[in-house]
């Protein structure tokens, strides 16, 4: 069985702060790649609607996610996003993952 947990979130920047969270989700990547128990941390751009980013997100069970979240810098993420951009995010558990 496959414990890895998968996140995916899309994000689409408000109105004039594409910028912003661009600087955001760049300042993202080193330290969650650098987490014990990070298997993948991606950012994508959408080719069509370059305001909507999203996160591609793999960790390698369900205590690494919780220590992402307990992170500060995942914790300075929360307290920005929401004056830079609409969210949704999926956390997925593997049923047939090759």
């Amino acid at each position: 069985m496959n414990p890895n947990v998968k996140i995916t979130a899309v994000l689409t920047a408000l109105p004039g702060k594409e910028g912003e969270l661009r600087a955001l989700l760049a300042g993202m990547v080193t330290a969650s790649r650098a987490e014990p128990g990070n298997l993948r941390y991606d950012i994508w751009i959408d080719q069509t609607s370059p305001q909507r980013f999203v996160l591609d997100e793999l960790y390698a069970d369900g205590e690494a996610v919780a220590a992402h979240r307990a992170s500060s810098h995942f914790q300075f993420y929360l307290a920005v996003i929401g004056e830079l951009a609409d969210r949704s995010a999926l956390t997925l558990d593997p049923l047939d993952v090759a």
